[in-house]
Protein backbone atom coordinates (compact mmCIF):
# COMPACT_ATOMS: atom_id res chain seq x y z
CA UNK A 1 0.00 0.00 0.00
CA UNK A 2 1.35 3.55 -1.34
CA UNK A 3 -0.54 6.76 -0.21
CA UNK A 4 -0.58 10.04 -2.60
CA UNK A 5 -1.94 13.18 -1.61
CA UNK A 6 -3.08 14.72 -5.01
CA UNK A 7 -4.05 18.65 -4.55
CA UNK A 8 -6.24 19.59 -7.88
CA UNK A 9 -7.20 23.17 -8.03
CA UNK A 10 -10.29 24.58 -10.46
CA UNK A 11 -11.53 27.88 -11.22
CA UNK A 12 -14.02 27.59 -9.11
CA UNK A 13 -13.08 24.70 -6.08
CA UNK A 14 -10.16 22.55 -4.98
CA UNK A 15 -9.81 19.37 -3.37
CA UNK A 16 -6.75 17.59 -1.43
CA UNK A 17 -7.13 13.80 -2.23
CA UNK A 18 -5.69 11.20 -0.48
CA UNK A 19 -4.94 8.46 -3.07
CA UNK A 20 -4.00 4.55 -2.12
CA UNK A 21 -2.16 2.49 -5.09
CA UNK A 22 -2.40 -0.79 -3.39
CA UNK A 23 -0.44 -2.12 -6.79
CA UNK A 24 -3.66 -3.46 -8.44
CA UNK A 25 -5.82 0.11 -8.57
CA UNK A 26 -5.90 3.55 -6.86
CA UNK A 27 -8.73 3.97 -4.35
CA UNK A 28 -9.36 8.24 -4.02
CA UNK A 29 -11.01 9.81 -1.05
CA UNK A 30 -11.67 13.54 -1.22
CA UNK A 31 -10.03 14.96 2.25
CA UNK A 32 -10.56 18.73 2.06
CA UNK A 33 -13.00 20.68 -0.16
CA UNK A 34 -13.15 24.02 -0.58
CA UNK A 35 -13.86 27.05 -2.65
CA UNK A 36 -11.44 28.76 -5.19
CA UNK A 37 -10.85 32.67 -4.11
CA UNK A 38 -11.36 35.02 -6.21
CA UNK A 39 -11.31 38.59 -4.72
CA UNK A 40 -11.82 41.87 -5.97
CA UNK A 41 -9.31 44.77 -4.90
CA UNK A 42 -9.66 48.43 -6.40
CA UNK A 43 -11.32 47.07 -9.45
CA UNK A 44 -8.66 44.06 -10.05
CA UNK A 45 -9.45 40.49 -9.77
CA UNK A 46 -7.18 38.08 -7.78
CA UNK A 47 -6.91 34.63 -6.73
CA UNK A 48 -5.90 34.24 -3.19
CA UNK A 49 -3.20 32.20 -2.97
CA UNK A 50 -2.57 32.82 0.57
CA UNK A 51 -6.00 31.81 0.89
CA UNK A 52 -5.37 28.55 -0.77
CA UNK A 53 -2.46 28.30 1.15
CA UNK A 54 -4.38 27.60 3.87
CA UNK A 55 -7.02 25.31 2.96
CA UNK A 56 -3.98 23.23 1.04
CA UNK A 57 -2.38 23.15 4.78
CA UNK A 58 -5.41 22.61 5.96
CA UNK A 59 -6.04 19.33 3.36
CA UNK A 60 -2.97 18.07 4.07
CA UNK A 61 -2.55 17.60 7.64
CA UNK A 62 -5.73 15.60 7.86
CA UNK A 63 -3.38 13.18 5.88
CA UNK A 64 -1.32 13.02 9.54
CA UNK A 65 -0.32 9.91 11.12
CA UNK A 66 -0.39 8.15 7.30
CA UNK A 67 3.00 7.35 5.39
CA UNK A 68 2.39 9.79 2.57
CA UNK A 69 4.89 9.34 -0.40
CA UNK A 70 4.54 12.77 -1.81
CA UNK A 71 2.46 15.09 -3.10
CA UNK A 72 1.37 16.40 -6.81
CA UNK A 73 -0.23 19.97 -7.62
CA UNK A 74 -1.97 21.09 -10.50
CA UNK A 75 -4.55 23.65 -11.40
CA UNK A 76 -5.73 26.10 -14.37
CA UNK A 77 -3.63 27.28 -16.70
CA UNK A 78 -2.22 31.05 -17.67
CA UNK A 79 -2.36 32.62 -14.33
CA UNK A 80 1.15 33.59 -12.65
CA UNK A 81 2.85 35.17 -9.17
CA UNK A 82 4.82 37.54 -9.24
CA UNK A 83 7.84 37.14 -6.77
CA UNK A 84 10.19 39.90 -5.43
CA UNK A 85 14.18 39.92 -4.28
CA UNK A 86 13.64 38.55 -0.81
CA UNK A 87 11.19 36.05 -2.21
CA UNK A 88 7.99 37.50 -1.34
CA UNK A 89 5.16 36.04 -3.12
CA UNK A 90 2.29 38.29 -4.73
CA UNK A 91 -1.61 37.49 -5.40
CA UNK A 92 -2.00 36.82 -8.85
CA UNK A 93 -4.35 38.63 -11.60
CA UNK A 94 -7.17 36.42 -12.47
CA UNK A 95 -7.59 35.39 -15.85
CA UNK A 96 -11.96 36.25 -15.72
CA UNK A 97 -10.16 39.51 -15.39
CA UNK A 98 -10.75 41.70 -18.13
CA UNK A 99 -8.29 43.80 -18.19
CA UNK A 100 -7.12 42.07 -21.32
CA UNK A 101 -9.72 42.72 -23.59
CA UNK A 102 -8.37 44.42 -26.22
CA UNK A 103 -4.50 43.90 -25.48
CA UNK A 104 -3.34 41.15 -28.09
CA UNK A 105 -4.24 43.84 -30.82
CA UNK A 106 -2.31 46.41 -28.89
CA UNK A 107 0.71 43.10 -29.15
CA UNK A 108 0.21 42.34 -32.69
CA UNK A 109 1.45 46.24 -33.47
CA UNK A 110 4.66 44.53 -32.08
CA UNK A 111 4.43 41.00 -33.32
CA UNK A 112 1.81 39.92 -35.88
CA UNK A 113 -1.22 37.51 -34.59
CA UNK A 114 0.56 34.81 -37.53
CA UNK A 115 4.11 35.17 -36.25
CA UNK A 116 3.19 34.85 -32.44
CA UNK A 117 1.73 31.64 -33.37
CA UNK A 118 4.41 30.44 -35.82
CA UNK A 119 6.87 30.67 -32.64
CA UNK A 120 4.62 29.26 -29.90
CA UNK A 121 1.85 27.37 -31.17
CA UNK A 122 -0.81 28.20 -29.03
CA UNK A 123 -4.61 29.28 -29.71
CA UNK A 124 -4.67 33.01 -29.26
CA UNK A 125 -7.12 34.06 -26.29
CA UNK A 126 -6.72 37.29 -24.74
CA UNK A 127 -6.35 36.49 -21.16
CA UNK A 128 -3.02 34.14 -22.11
CA UNK A 129 0.23 34.76 -19.78
CA UNK A 130 2.08 36.57 -23.04
CA UNK A 131 -0.79 39.22 -22.97
CA UNK A 132 -1.22 39.34 -19.06
CA UNK A 133 2.67 39.98 -18.80
CA UNK A 134 2.54 43.02 -21.75
CA UNK A 135 -0.36 44.57 -19.80
CA UNK A 136 1.18 44.65 -16.37
CA UNK A 137 4.94 45.25 -17.89
CA UNK A 138 5.88 47.33 -15.61
CA UNK A 139 5.17 45.44 -12.87
CA UNK A 140 6.14 42.37 -14.30
CA UNK A 141 9.55 43.52 -15.11
CA UNK A 142 10.29 44.55 -11.56
CA UNK A 143 9.50 40.89 -10.61
CA UNK A 144 12.52 38.86 -9.43
CA UNK A 145 11.13 35.55 -10.22
CA UNK A 146 7.63 34.72 -12.17
CA UNK A 147 5.61 31.52 -11.00
CA UNK A 148 2.32 29.79 -12.25
CA UNK A 149 -0.10 29.10 -9.98
CA UNK A 150 1.22 25.06 -8.76
CA UNK A 151 5.14 26.74 -9.47
CA UNK A 152 3.98 28.62 -6.68
CA UNK A 153 2.18 26.42 -4.45
CA UNK A 154 5.12 24.34 -4.44
CA UNK A 155 7.15 26.75 -3.85
CA UNK A 156 5.03 28.00 -0.71
CA UNK A 157 5.24 24.74 0.30
CA UNK A 158 9.08 23.61 -0.30
CA UNK A 159 10.88 27.00 -0.71
CA UNK A 160 12.26 25.75 -4.10
CA UNK A 161 11.03 26.98 -7.58
CA UNK A 162 10.80 24.75 -10.58
CA UNK A 163 8.66 25.73 -13.88
CA UNK A 164 6.81 23.19 -14.52
CA UNK A 165 7.06 21.92 -18.51
CA UNK A 166 2.72 21.79 -18.91
CA UNK A 167 2.05 24.83 -17.59
CA UNK A 168 4.70 27.14 -19.10
CA UNK A 169 3.00 25.58 -22.23
CA UNK A 170 -0.18 27.40 -21.60
CA UNK A 171 1.61 31.04 -21.64
CA UNK A 172 2.23 31.67 -24.90
CA UNK A 173 5.90 32.55 -24.11
CA UNK A 174 7.44 29.11 -25.01
CA UNK A 175 8.81 27.52 -27.94
CA UNK A 176 7.35 24.00 -28.30
CA UNK A 177 9.78 22.56 -30.71
CA UNK A 178 12.99 23.74 -28.45
CA UNK A 179 10.92 23.55 -24.97
CA UNK A 180 12.82 26.79 -24.54
CA UNK A 181 11.48 30.42 -23.59
CA UNK A 182 11.46 32.47 -27.00
CA UNK A 183 13.28 35.64 -25.94
CA UNK A 184 11.79 38.15 -28.76
CA UNK A 185 8.82 37.43 -27.07
CA UNK A 186 9.48 38.01 -23.79
CA UNK A 187 11.66 41.22 -24.72
CA UNK A 188 8.01 43.19 -26.13
CA UNK A 189 6.46 41.87 -22.76
CA UNK A 190 9.37 43.19 -21.06
CA UNK A 191 10.84 40.25 -19.57
CA UNK A 192 13.84 38.74 -18.82
CA UNK A 193 14.67 34.30 -19.12
CA UNK A 194 16.52 34.77 -15.70
CA UNK A 195 12.91 35.54 -14.37
CA UNK A 196 12.02 32.22 -14.82
CA UNK A 197 12.99 29.29 -12.85
CA UNK A 198 14.73 26.07 -14.06
CA UNK A 199 12.65 24.59 -16.66
CA UNK A 200 11.02 20.79 -15.61
CA UNK A 201 9.08 18.13 -16.48
CA UNK A 202 6.30 16.20 -14.93
CA UNK A 203 7.88 13.88 -12.54
CA UNK A 204 10.58 15.80 -11.19
CA UNK A 205 11.24 16.03 -7.55
CA UNK A 206 10.64 19.89 -6.10
CA UNK A 207 11.56 19.26 -2.56
CA UNK A 208 10.82 17.90 0.61
CA UNK A 209 7.95 20.31 2.51
CA UNK A 210 9.68 23.04 4.55
CA UNK A 211 10.25 22.21 8.24
CA UNK A 212 7.88 24.86 8.95
CA UNK A 213 5.07 22.98 6.53
CA UNK A 214 5.64 19.46 7.55
CA UNK A 215 5.69 20.70 11.37
CA UNK A 216 2.27 22.65 10.48
CA UNK A 217 0.88 19.57 8.87
CA UNK A 218 2.15 16.84 10.76
CA UNK A 219 3.52 15.02 7.71
CA UNK A 220 7.11 15.46 8.07
CA UNK A 221 9.43 16.14 5.34
CA UNK A 222 7.36 14.76 2.54
CA UNK A 223 8.41 15.22 -1.02
CA UNK A 224 6.78 17.93 -3.55
CA UNK A 225 6.59 15.99 -6.96
CA UNK A 226 6.31 18.48 -10.43
CA UNK A 227 2.76 16.27 -11.66
CA UNK A 228 1.30 17.80 -14.95
CA UNK A 229 0.93 21.28 -13.18
CA UNK A 230 -1.73 21.97 -15.53
CA UNK A 231 -4.77 20.34 -14.98
CA UNK A 232 -5.61 19.25 -18.30
CA UNK A 233 -2.06 17.94 -18.51
CA UNK A 234 -2.48 15.79 -15.71
CA UNK A 235 -6.03 14.56 -17.33
CA UNK A 236 -5.47 13.44 -20.06
CA UNK A 237 -2.29 11.24 -18.48
CA UNK A 238 -5.36 9.28 -17.49
CA UNK A 239 -7.03 8.96 -20.85
CA UNK A 240 -7.64 5.09 -20.63
CA UNK A 241 -6.73 4.12 -24.00
CA UNK A 242 -5.30 1.07 -25.45
CA UNK A 243 -3.82 2.41 -28.56
CA UNK A 244 -2.98 5.77 -30.18
CA UNK A 245 -5.91 5.92 -32.47
CA UNK A 246 -8.03 8.11 -30.38
CA UNK A 247 -9.02 11.99 -29.42
CA UNK A 248 -10.10 13.30 -25.82
CA UNK A 249 -12.50 15.52 -24.88
CA UNK A 250 -11.79 16.76 -21.46
CA UNK A 251 -15.66 17.92 -20.25
CA UNK A 252 -15.83 20.60 -17.64
CA UNK A 253 -16.80 24.19 -17.80
CA UNK A 254 -14.64 24.11 -20.10
CA UNK A 255 -14.30 21.17 -22.59
CA UNK A 256 -11.06 20.69 -24.74
CA UNK A 257 -10.70 18.37 -27.88
CA UNK A 258 -7.75 17.01 -28.89
CA UNK A 259 -4.76 14.20 -29.69
CA UNK A 260 -1.46 13.69 -28.54
CA UNK A 261 1.17 14.05 -30.93
CA UNK A 262 4.79 13.88 -30.44
CA UNK A 263 5.88 17.47 -31.97
CA UNK A 264 4.25 20.30 -32.03
CA UNK A 265 2.09 20.67 -35.26
CA UNK A 266 2.13 24.31 -36.09
CA UNK A 267 0.57 25.01 -40.15
CA UNK A 268 -1.48 27.86 -41.43
CA UNK A 269 -4.71 25.32 -41.11
CA UNK A 270 -3.56 24.88 -37.02
CA UNK A 271 -3.60 28.98 -36.94
CA UNK A 272 -7.12 29.37 -39.33
CA UNK A 273 -8.94 26.71 -37.21
CA UNK A 274 -7.06 28.60 -33.68
CA UNK A 275 -5.83 25.35 -32.15
CA UNK A 276 -3.23 25.03 -29.38
CA UNK A 277 -0.51 23.22 -28.69
CA UNK A 278 -0.06 22.19 -25.23
CA UNK A 279 2.63 20.26 -23.37
CA UNK A 280 1.74 16.71 -22.35
CA UNK A 281 2.86 14.64 -19.41
CA UNK A 282 5.17 12.80 -21.15
CA UNK A 283 7.12 15.72 -22.62
CA UNK A 284 4.97 15.49 -25.92
CA UNK A 285 1.85 17.68 -27.11
CA UNK A 286 -1.19 18.23 -26.98
CA UNK A 287 -2.65 19.44 -30.14
CA UNK A 288 -6.58 20.58 -28.96
CA UNK A 289 -9.00 23.31 -29.48
CA UNK A 290 -10.69 25.08 -26.06
CA UNK A 291 -14.53 25.26 -26.48
CA UNK A 292 -16.99 26.65 -23.56
CA UNK A 293 -18.30 23.70 -22.31
CA UNK A 294 -20.84 23.53 -19.30
CA UNK A 295 -20.35 27.08 -18.28
CA UNK A 296 -23.59 28.01 -20.06
CA UNK A 297 -25.33 25.46 -18.35
CA UNK A 298 -24.00 26.37 -14.99
CA UNK A 299 -24.56 29.80 -15.58
CA UNK A 300 -28.12 29.03 -16.19
CA UNK A 301 -28.82 27.17 -13.21
CA UNK A 302 -27.27 29.92 -11.16
CA UNK A 303 -30.01 31.98 -12.55
CA UNK A 304 -32.68 29.71 -12.67
CA UNK A 305 -31.99 29.42 -8.56
CA UNK A 306 -32.25 33.06 -8.61
CA UNK A 307 -36.11 32.83 -9.74
CA UNK A 308 -37.13 29.88 -7.51
CA UNK A 309 -36.08 27.10 -10.10
CA UNK A 310 -33.53 24.73 -8.54
CA UNK A 311 -32.63 21.46 -11.02
CA UNK A 312 -29.60 19.38 -10.40
CA UNK A 313 -27.69 17.93 -13.25
CA UNK A 314 -29.63 14.90 -13.46
CA UNK A 315 -33.07 16.40 -13.63
CA UNK A 316 -31.41 18.64 -16.34
CA UNK A 317 -30.75 15.62 -18.46
CA UNK A 318 -34.01 14.10 -17.89
CA UNK A 319 -35.96 17.35 -19.02
CA UNK A 320 -33.89 17.52 -21.95
CA UNK A 321 -34.18 14.07 -22.79
CA UNK A 322 -37.97 14.03 -22.33
CA UNK A 323 -38.41 17.40 -24.14
CA UNK A 324 -41.32 16.79 -26.40
CA UNK A 325 -40.72 20.41 -28.76
CA UNK A 326 -36.72 21.03 -29.06
CA UNK A 327 -35.77 24.04 -30.61
CA UNK A 328 -34.55 23.79 -34.05
CA UNK A 329 -31.93 26.41 -34.58
CA UNK A 330 -28.66 26.39 -32.64
CA UNK A 331 -25.88 28.93 -30.54
CA UNK A 332 -22.40 28.89 -31.05
CA UNK A 333 -21.36 27.98 -27.53
CA UNK A 334 -17.95 29.92 -28.19
CA UNK A 335 -20.42 33.52 -28.86
CA UNK A 336 -18.50 36.06 -26.95
CA UNK A 337 -22.47 36.77 -25.58
CA UNK A 338 -21.73 33.71 -23.68
CA UNK A 339 -18.75 34.58 -22.02
CA UNK A 340 -19.58 36.75 -19.34
CA UNK A 341 -23.34 37.64 -19.49
CA UNK A 342 -24.91 38.70 -16.24
CA UNK A 343 -28.23 36.47 -17.27
CA UNK A 344 -27.51 33.76 -19.42
CA UNK A 345 -30.81 32.08 -20.30
CA UNK A 346 -31.58 36.39 -21.66
CA UNK A 347 -28.50 35.80 -23.15
CA UNK A 348 -29.32 33.18 -25.13
CA UNK A 349 -33.21 33.89 -25.62
CA UNK A 350 -31.37 37.23 -27.29
CA UNK A 351 -29.45 35.04 -29.83
CA UNK A 352 -33.04 32.78 -30.85
CA UNK A 353 -35.60 35.66 -30.97
CA UNK A 354 -37.94 33.79 -28.92
CA UNK A 355 -39.35 32.57 -25.65
CA UNK A 356 -38.67 29.33 -24.39
CA UNK A 357 -38.70 27.09 -21.63
CA UNK A 358 -36.15 25.65 -19.33
CA UNK A 359 -36.25 22.27 -20.66
CA UNK A 360 -36.05 23.57 -24.54
CA UNK A 361 -32.76 26.00 -23.34
CA UNK A 362 -31.37 23.31 -21.97
CA UNK A 363 -31.62 20.76 -25.13
CA UNK A 364 -30.62 23.07 -27.21
CA UNK A 365 -27.60 24.30 -24.87
CA UNK A 366 -26.48 20.02 -25.66
CA UNK A 367 -27.59 19.55 -28.91
CA UNK A 368 -25.45 23.18 -29.71
CA UNK A 369 -22.73 21.69 -27.96
CA UNK A 370 -22.75 18.51 -29.89
CA UNK A 371 -22.71 20.17 -33.26
CA UNK A 372 -19.49 22.45 -31.76
CA UNK A 373 -17.81 18.59 -30.81
CA UNK A 374 -18.46 17.18 -34.16
CA UNK A 375 -17.55 20.48 -35.96
CA UNK A 376 -13.78 20.55 -34.17
CA UNK A 377 -13.88 16.38 -34.06
CA UNK A 378 -14.12 16.59 -37.92
CA UNK A 379 -10.77 19.47 -38.09
CA UNK A 380 -9.04 16.99 -35.70
CA UNK A 381 -9.73 13.78 -38.19
CA UNK A 382 -8.26 16.11 -40.87
CA UNK A 383 -4.91 16.99 -38.77
CA UNK A 384 -4.56 13.80 -37.13
CA UNK A 385 -1.49 11.46 -38.32
CA UNK A 386 -3.78 8.33 -37.51
CA UNK A 387 -7.21 7.70 -38.08
CA UNK A 388 -9.27 8.31 -34.91
CA UNK A 389 -11.19 5.60 -33.58
CA UNK A 390 -12.10 6.18 -30.48
CA UNK A 391 -13.08 9.29 -28.64
CA UNK A 392 -12.52 9.28 -25.08
CA UNK A 393 -14.67 11.56 -22.51
CA UNK A 394 -13.10 12.33 -19.19
CA UNK A 395 -14.07 14.88 -16.72
CA UNK A 396 -17.05 15.38 -14.74
CA UNK A 397 -18.69 16.16 -17.54
CA UNK A 398 -18.39 12.40 -18.50
CA UNK A 399 -21.12 11.64 -16.16
CA UNK A 400 -24.09 13.30 -18.54
CA UNK A 401 -25.30 9.70 -20.53
CA UNK A 402 -27.20 12.04 -22.65
CA UNK A 403 -24.20 14.13 -23.81
CA UNK A 404 -22.53 11.41 -24.65
CA UNK A 405 -24.97 9.67 -26.36
CA UNK A 406 -25.11 13.15 -28.77
CA UNK A 407 -21.54 13.27 -28.70
CA UNK A 408 -21.05 9.70 -30.36
CA UNK A 409 -24.38 10.37 -32.54
CA UNK A 410 -22.62 13.64 -34.05
CA UNK A 411 -19.58 12.85 -34.58
CA UNK A 412 -20.01 9.36 -35.41
CA UNK A 413 -17.40 7.34 -33.62
CA UNK A 414 -17.12 5.06 -30.61
CA UNK A 415 -17.09 7.44 -27.27
CA UNK A 416 -15.37 6.04 -24.07
CA UNK A 417 -16.84 7.72 -21.32
CA UNK A 418 -14.99 7.65 -18.10
CA UNK A 419 -13.36 8.30 -15.87
CA UNK A 420 -14.72 11.00 -14.13
CA UNK A 421 -11.74 11.94 -11.28
CA UNK A 422 -9.59 12.28 -14.49
CA UNK A 423 -7.44 15.10 -13.09
CA UNK A 424 -6.78 13.61 -10.13
CA UNK A 425 -6.09 10.36 -11.64
CA UNK A 426 -3.34 11.39 -13.61
CA UNK A 427 -1.67 13.46 -11.12
CA UNK A 428 -1.02 10.22 -8.60
CA UNK A 429 -0.33 8.40 -12.38
CA UNK A 430 2.42 11.10 -12.05
CA UNK A 431 3.65 11.44 -8.78
CA UNK A 432 3.83 7.02 -8.82
CA UNK A 433 5.57 6.49 -12.34
CA UNK A 434 2.48 4.51 -13.41
CA UNK A 435 1.07 3.95 -16.80
CA UNK A 436 -2.05 4.44 -18.57
CA UNK A 437 -2.58 0.63 -18.38
CA UNK A 438 -1.94 0.50 -14.27
CA UNK A 439 -4.96 2.65 -14.02
CA UNK A 440 -7.35 0.66 -16.33
CA UNK A 441 -8.43 -1.45 -13.14
CA UNK A 442 -9.40 1.84 -11.08
CA UNK A 443 -11.59 3.31 -13.47
CA UNK A 444 -15.50 2.57 -14.39
CA UNK A 445 -15.95 3.81 -18.17
CA UNK A 446 -19.20 3.63 -20.55
CA UNK A 447 -19.40 2.64 -23.82
CA UNK A 448 -21.55 4.59 -26.39
CA UNK A 449 -22.10 3.67 -30.12
CA UNK A 450 -23.40 5.97 -32.65
CA UNK A 451 -26.96 5.45 -33.41
CA UNK A 452 -27.87 4.75 -37.26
Amino acid sequence: MKNYLAVDLGATSGRVILAVWDGKKIEMETLHRFPTPLVEKDGKYFWDIFVLEKEILEGLGKAAGKPIESIGIDTWGVDFCCVDAEGKVSMPRAYRDPYTQGVPEQFFREMSREELYKRTGIQIMNFNSVFQAYARKEETAAADKLLFIPDALSYLLTGKMVCEYTILSTSGLMNPRTKELDEEILKICGLRKEQFPALVLPGTKVGPLSKEVADKTGLGPVPVIAVAGHDTGSAVAAVPAVNANFAYLSSGTWSLMGIETPEPVISDETFRLNFTNEGGAKGDIRLLKNITGMWIIEQCLAQWRKEGRDYNYKELEQMARECPDRETSLIDPDDPAFATPQNMPAAILAQVGHDLRDDQMTRLIYDSLAAKYAEVFRKLQGLAPTPIDTLHIIGGGSQNDLMDQLTADVCRVRVVAGPAEGTALGNVMLQAGLSRKDILASINTKIYTPHE
